[in-house]
């Protein structure tokens, strides 16, 4: 029975006997039983829980009826009423869900089986009967268990005061059942070491078995450090003596009981195995499974089994033991005593590696050397089908060297492999086509994921009805990785062929993004709820929104999926009261879906018409004013919902961020006291300033705020000081780090002081170069990237002079396989080893360098040089070359650049998508695509437009009056993306006159797809736009407005700028107004009008709400309750 329906019925009892009183005045002398009255007295004295779970047991096994007049009169005696006992005990079980840290101290003062009770009901599982008169409900108790649940915290009370009460009595059935309960439900979340730590060592056997059954199911939720310290506890339980007396521990069934705890036996224990008992393990079929999914096994733990599994008797080279070994075979170390055919088998096994968390770099050295063993006694053309995923080790000469017929006829394997890289791709999709113009379904399918490699061109080729039916699959399946270009060739394609509506079903996925307003534009109606999940480009859903809103029910519209983001501000301010009431729930479901400005505007709507429904997320889009005089009620529902969310997104603005990050703080009354308040921070611990991260000085709270900091992305160099000093602070000097605690650590041991980063280096490298590929292509210190490139050049031996390029005598020269494991720290070596790799190296590593954006103009031009050297001058390189020097490429001069072949949109789009270009270079780039692909401006096509990027921002005036109406309508949304000079987005404007109409026409979802072109109106041109049309710039447009256009907008247009433009605008524009637009700009920051009713005049979501709300639900079950049973339970208390 749920608490709060075991007091109701206490309640009523009480209620009934009010009246029943009066039909037996001698009842109300009747004893009131100890029991009874304790029940009270603990109700009475906010022993909420406790008192519910002795109502239960009592209930159990007593009838109550005869004592009602009794329970009624001591009510009265200890000064209570029905009324205050009801209003009271629903306020504290609708607020005690909110409040994880009183809800676990609360529990704790519980005896233990009160304790069981209580928290099974928490969780959902019980019920309650009174010995068969009592007519008890078997609803659960719901609501309060979902609140706790939800709210953040809630999860870590109930499962750490379940571990609390229960550890000492896990050897009990209940309690050993509720702590496998907690675990589950919490997903191992909040189990630290320091708790399993207090595990018992002498359970009995079958509680022992039953509690590491649940840890092996949870392994891959807990921390490296919680795996660590179970698989310690397991170790002391399995070595006890009482156990095999006399015997070692590490038996075949102890290997076969520890599963994935078994990565965590030292090398040098391993090395200590029976051989009688290595062998009986592997012999066990189930070993191979548990072999195969110990995906954190290092190389050292992997190499020792090896050893001793041959050792044992075991042929390594046999295919049945292969077979065996798991993903023990990703580290084999005897390829030398292999033949081709055992490696050929080897390889096969080796396609599980990829599940591998980490060393995927020695794996791909080992399957490069068991690919050459393969390819020594076999051509590649023969074997292309039957050398698994290893083929993507194949370097560009070993692939060019393919036949077509070769290809085509691997194509269904060669389509699944994973690890392709883009020059890959490009050689073998050029391979299957053989010269080839035009593709088929049957090919298309065939091609897998080398669709990536087929140009814009072919794609546009192909007949629309293949391309139709290949959307489904594979082009659906890899359209994310398809460039623009290429996505928009297959749409232009499939939109000439059908009516729009027709192409709005058909298009999914990122396809649908790319299909141009202008071919929306003419639309007369649509049955938008096809589009139910499907993604859309935001002026998509601007327009289809307008396109049906006059036609169609607004709960039908936002049911729609993403069509919600296309709802305005005129549309909000349009729906009436009550309407707008019904909408409550499904506007609820759609926050994530919203910019700041809807979000804006629907709080102001929240505000006018429902200020009791308001979501409390959206107070900090208001003036935070408004939420500085919001009640301190609102506190609780305020940081669970900012936790969620990552506040930027709906706060763009950083002065306005830091305000609301005041209130944040002022709820939590300016400290962090331990883990809860960690938990209600939620995300928001990303934007703490760098002087309040420094008084953080509770244990149990850096503990968990250290793990929390390891989602932040966009730390400020404050921020990530004050981080590595706390890292310090709680966790010690790193020479006394475990392994284990740089895995958990993650993400922020890159924030360390080049002094410890060098002691991790020197005492974790291999965690340390790991952890280089897992950060690979975010912001990282140079001092941490030092010590990943230190830590591995000790590694390094060196090569024999004959080995090394003429003047490299003596110089360090990296392998493939260090730049495969160095990541972003290749940045590190100098240009004269980089002009010091071998050929062999540089074709094989030519990709990874060239993904690099940090290197100097000195490396990058030594590997210019070291790309002549090895494919010869720049006129012969091949475009799969071209397109795979990347970033070296921002090496090459003018001169060569007109050498290089750059006739194929795709090379281009590739090349331009590096952002380091200098405008001569991006000239020179323009002028040779147009040279080598013989097409003039006005030929260039929507997708060709596409894929030229920021090259249309080297065109001339002419050039670009050339550009087709027909070419800029269907590429608009992407040109609207290029940051042009003025002048460039001037003539622009121009076309997008001729295909939308004057710019006094136009609407807010034309606005929004021209983009930056907006940007290139004159003053005069501004002033004719209504102020309603000013959040539909976008942001990136507001951004390169010239400033003597800027200042020409008014006050009013300013203010209805939205908080991702205003929060655009740049210092030297805002320097350009006057006192009155300055104002209007604040306005547009601060997200509202002044003149508004404060929120502390509005009831909003408080505990008071929130108990009335509990209040509600119980009188609805109450009635419900009545109905069924009044009868019955008259006629059992009247007899």
């Amino acid at each position: 029975m749920q608490p709060h329906l075991c007091s109701c019925w206490w309640i009523w009892c009480v209620c009934w006997s009010s009246v029943a009183v009066g039909d037996d005045p001698g009842e109300s002398e009747k004893e009131l039983p100890a029991e009874v009255q304790q029940i009270l007295d603990q109700l009475l004295d906010g022993k909420y829980i406790e008192g519910t779970v002795h109502a239960i047991e009592y209930l159990r096994k007593h009838h109550i009826e005869d004592h009602q007049a009794a329970m009624l009169t001591y009510l009265h005696s200890r000064g209570s009423s029905l009324h205050s006992l009801q209003a009271s005990y629903t306020d504290y079980f609708a607020g005690i869900g909110r409040r994880p840290r009183q809800l676990a101290a609360h529990l704790r003062h519980l005896d233990t089986r009160s304790f069981l009770l209580g928290v099974n009901l928490l969780y959902g599982g019980g019920g309650g009967g009174s010995g068969g008169q009592l007519p008890f409900t078997t609803v659960r108790f719901r609501d309060v268990r979902d609140l706790i649940l939800q709210t953040p915290g809630g999860h870590r009370s109930l499962f750490v005061t379940a571990w609390e009460k229960c550890l000492p009595r896990v050897a009990t059935s209940p309690c050993l059942e509720l702590l496998t309960k907690a675990l589950r439900l919490s997903s191992a979340a909040y189990l630290r070491p320091e708790m399993i730590a207090h595990l018992p060592l002498d359970l009995p056997e079958e509680i022992f078995r039953n509690i590491t059954a649940v840890f092996k199911e949870l392994y891959d939720d807990m921390t490296a450090r919680s795996q660590r310290a179970i698989y310690e506890w397991i170790r002391q339980i399995l070595q006890r003596p009482n156990r095999q007396p006399g015997a070692p521990w590490i038996v075949a069934e102890n290997l076969w009981f520890l599963g994935r705890f078994v990565v965590h036996l030292p090398p040098e224990e391993i090395q200590k195995i029976s051989l009688n008992e290595i062998r009986h393990f592997i012999n066990y079929d189930n070993a191979t499974k548990q072999l195969d999914s110990v995906y954190d096994i290092t190389p050292t733990t992997a190499r020792a089994f090896q050893e001793r599994i041959n050792a044992s008797g075991f042929d390594m080279a046999n295919t049945s033991t292969v077979y065996r070994l798991g993903l023990l075979v990703c580290f084999f170390d005897n390829v030398q005593e292999l033949d081709t055919g055992e490696a050929r088998s080897l390889l096969h096994q080796m396609i599980k590696c990829s599940r591998l968390k980490g060393f995927q770099a020695d794996v791909k050295k080992l399957k490069a050397q068991l690919l050459g063993l393969v390819l020594s006694s076999q051509r590649l053309n023969e074997t292309l089908d039957s050398i698994s995923d290893a083929i993507a080790c194949l370097s560009f000469p070993q692939l060019d060297s393919l036949s077509t017929e070769s290809v085509r006829s691997a194509a269904t394997v060669l389509g699944t492999v994973r690890g392709w890289t883009p020059g890959q791709t490009l050689i073998l999709a050029d391979k299957f086509m053989g010269g080839n113009k035009q593709l088929s379904l049957f090919n298309l399918s065939r091609l897998g994921v080398l669709v990536l490699g087929v140009s814009a061109d072919t794609l546009y080729n192909t007949s629309p009805q293949d391309l139709a039916q290949a959307l489904q699959w594979p082009l659906s399946q890899h359209g994310a990785s398809l460039s623009p270009a290429q996505r928009l060739a297959v749409v232009t394609q499939i939109a000439a062929s059908w009516n729009v509506s027709s192409v709005l079903d058909l298009l999914n996925s990122s396809f649908l993004k790319e299909l141009p307003l202008y071919n929306l534009l003419h639309m007369t109606s649509y049955n938008v709820s096809h589009l139910d999940q499907k993604e859309l480009r935001k002026s998509q859903a601007l327009f289809l929104y307008h396109l049906v809103s006059g036609t169609m029910p607004v709960q039908e519209i936002l049911r729609c999926g993403q069509l919600v983001r296309g709802v305005t501000c005129n549309h909000l301010r349009a729906l009436d009261p009550a309407t707008f009431r019904q909408l409550d729930g499904l506007l609820r479901g759609s926050l994530s879906l919203l910019s700041p400005l809807q979000l804006n505007c629907l709080a102001q709507k929240y505000r006018q018409d429902a200020p009791d429904l308001m979501p409390p997320l959206l107070l900090v889009t208001l003036p935070t004013r408004v939420l500085a005089m919001a009640p301190r009620s609102i506190c609780k529902p305020l940081l669970i919902a900012l936790g969620r969310v990552e506040l930027s997104s709906i706060v763009p603005q950083p002065a306005k961020r830091a305000e609301v990050m005041e209130s944040v703080l002022w709820c939590l009354n300016y400290t962090i006291q331990d883990e809860y308040d960690v938990d209600i921070l939620g995300r928001t611990i990303c934007y703490l300033s760098p002087d309040f991260i420094r008084t953080i000085t509770s244990n149990k709270a850096l503990n968990e705020a250290l793990i929390h900091f390891r989602i932040c992305r966009n730390l400020s160099p404050a921020q990530k000081r004050e981080v590595r000093n706390k890292i310090q602070e709680y966790y010690g000097d790193p020479t006394a780090w475990q392994p284990e605690l740089m895995q958990d650590l993650g993400p922020l041991i890159t924030l360390l002081s080049r002094e410890d980063l060098t002691t991790v280096a020197e005492k974790f490298p291999d965690i340390l170069l790991q952890l280089a590929l897992d950060v690979e292509g975010t912001a990282v210190s140079e001092d941490f990237l030092a010590a990943v490139f230190h830590a591995l050049k000790r590694t390094i031996g060196t090569i024999t002079p004959s080995n090394l390029p003429p003047g490299c005598g003596g110089t360090r020269t990296p392998s493939s396989e260090h730049i495969l494991k160095l990541a972003d720290a290749n940045s590190h070596w100098s240009a004269g080893e980089l002009r010091c790799l071998s050929p062999e190296t540089f074709v094989r590593s030519v990709e990874l360098l060239g993904a690099l954006t940090s290197f100097s103009m000195a490396q990058l031009l030594a590997l210019k040089e070291k790309a002549k050297e090895v494919w010869g001058p720049v006129r012969s390189w091949r475009k799969h070359q071209v397109r795979a020097l990347g970033h070296i490429a921002l090496s090459l001069n003018q001169s060569e650049i007109r050498e290089l072949e750059l006739g194929s949109t795709d090379t281009v789009a590739a090349l331009i998508r590096h952002r380091q270009w200098s405008p001569p270079q991006v000239r020179s780039l323009l002028e040779g695509f147009l040279h080598d692909s013989g097409l003039p401006v006005e030929a260039l096509s929507g997708w060709d437009l596409a894929g030229l990027d920021r090259l249309l921002c080297a065109m001339t005036g002419p050039e670009l009056d050339s550009v087709s109406t027909a070419a800029y309508s269907v590429a608009a949304a992407r040109v609207g993306e290029l940051a042009c000079e003025a002048q460039v987005l001037r003539r622009l404007l121009r076309k997008a006159r001729e295909v939308f109409g004057d710019v006094g026409q136009w609407h807010g979802f034309v606005l929004w797809e021209v983009g930056t072109v907006a940007a290139g109106m004159s003053g005069e041109e501004l002033k004719l736009l209504v102020p309603d049309l000013m959040p539909y710039f976008t942001p990136a447009a507001m951004a390169i407005l010239p400033t003597h256009v800027f200042k020409e907008l008014s006050p009013e247009q300013l203010k209805k700028l939205g908080p991702e433009n205003s929060a655009a605008v740049t210092a030297a524009q805002e320097a350009a107004l006057n006192r009155e637009q300055l104002a209007g700009l604040q306005a547009a920051r601060d997200g509202g009008d002044s003149n508004e009713t404060p929120l502390s005049t509005a009831p909003l979501t408080g505990s008071a709400y929130r108990g009335e709300m509990c209040f509600l639900l119980w009188a609805a079950f109450t009635a419900v309750y009545f109905a069924d049973y009044c009868q019955i339970l008259a006629h059992n208390i009247c007899t």
